[in-house]
């Protein structure tokens, strides 16, 4: 394997970010084409739903068309489909084309991460999970920043001005193309290394489909705390709607940190340790949340803060243990990971919104809490060698 390549990683880093900036910024923008076009709530979910769909759930078959052979082409073509996709979205008029534009946007995203994790594993060298964080943290800060951007751009240019969002993804696809002899993965070591790689036995298969139900617990957990916290201080409690956009915004700062802080430590201790710990951790904290004297100080952030820590420590270690447990199919290994794992877990949501109807908003927040102990008690049995 190459040696650790930070110069590398970076620049993977740095497209994970831009093409996740597109796909953090599509729910922001959901308000602002429901009102131009007119669209039902229903209308306006199924484009979210779409959106899911194309750039999650389907990540999986971009990866096996990688496995096949080096794709770099992929990584370029990615971050062009989903800055372009997106970016054009105040243009029509018609309903059918802005699902095209979000289609064409989600299958950008979804062909660029198996790609960019496959590419990544080749210049983490031993720091397996910490190279691995480097180029995870970058869609970690895209996430954070796509609804930041493009709301600022909209309240202070305009709706129409969005396609100016475009230019972060020529950029960054300029970049990449530029330095593509750089990142290319060292193909003959790949060959070799490929053809050296016995059948994983059905263990490997089994203890992957484990870890997989662990990564749509955690994403459950995360996307459900991101979708109800909201709901519960402002509409419950009738907050401060600022202060509930700070604790999210805490959450998943905090969540971006731990992606790179665990990292070290995963490497040390063990992947399937780091995984057992953060878990038990994040079960033992997250009712914390609802103790009365946390729930009403600031407290809070902190509590918050070290939930997210905790959950999204994890996200470069499931991906480093699905790649060692497929390590002839990196591709399909990092998109089940990335895209089915947790946009499975992102669909959990929906059941949610069905208890929050039946039983209310607090009920729905306080089941989440449920959902880190079944992830703890299945990393239990997950058969891992480092």
């Amino acid at each position: 394997m190459a040696r650790f390549n930070l110069k590398v990683l970076l620049i993977l880093s740095l497209g994970h970010l831009v093409v996740d900036i597109y796909q953090g910024a599509l729910p922001a923008t959901l308000p602002f084409l429901k009102d131009k076009l007119s669209l039902s709530y229903t209308m306006t979910g199924f484009i979210l739903m779409m959106a899911n769909f194309t750039s999650s759930i389907l990540q999986p078959l971009f990866g096996f068309y990688s496995d096949k052979k080096e794709k770099a082409i992929l990584l370029p073509i990615g971050l062009l489909s989903a800055g372009v996709g997106y970016s054009l979205l105040p243009l029509p008029n018609n309903y059918i084309m802005i699902l095209f534009l979000v289609v064409i946007s989600g299958l950008g995203i979804a062909s660029y991460h198996p790609e960019g994790y496959k590419t990544a594993h080749f210049f983490t060298g031993e720091k397996s999970v910490t190279g691995m964080s480097i180029f995870s943290v970058g869609g970690n800060l895209g996430f954070s920043l796509g609804p930041i951007i493009s709301i600022y751009l909209i309240q202070y240019l305009g709706f129409s001005w969005l396609p100016l969002m475009v230019i972060i993804s020529f950029a960054c696809t300029a970049l990449i193309v530029s330095q593509r002899k750089t990142i290319s993965i060292p193909t003959i070591e790949h060959a070799e290394k490929t053809r050296s790689i016995e059948k994983p036995p059905l263990a490997a298969y089994i203890s992957l489909f484990v870890v997989i139900m662990v990564v749509i617990m955690r994403s459950w957990t995360q996307m459900g705390l991101l979708s109800y916290i909201p709901f519960y201080y402002i509409n419950y409690l009738k907050g401060d709607p600022l202060f509930a956009g700070k604790l999210v915004f805490i959450y998943l700062l905090c969540g971006a940190a731990g992606t790179l802080i665990g990292s070290p430590f995963a490497d040390m201790w063990g992947h399937r340790f780091f995984l057992r710990l953060t878990m038990f951790l994040a079960t033992i904290t997250l009712p914390l949340i609802f103790v009365p004297f946390i729930q009403n100080s600031y407290l809070l952030y902190f509590i918050l803060g070290l939930q997210g820590m905790l959950m999204i420590s994890t996200f470069s270690v499931t991906i480093v243990m699905a790649q060692k447990l497929l390590p002839n199919k990196l591709g399909v290994a990092s998109g089940l990971m990335v895209g089915f794992a947790i946009g499975t877990g992102g669909l959990g949501v929906t059941l949610l919104g069905i208890v929050a109807d039946t039983y209310g908003v607090p009920v729905a927040l306080k089941s989440i809490c449920i959902l880190p102990l079944v992830g703890f008690i299945l990393s239990l049995v997950v058969r891992y060698k480092e």
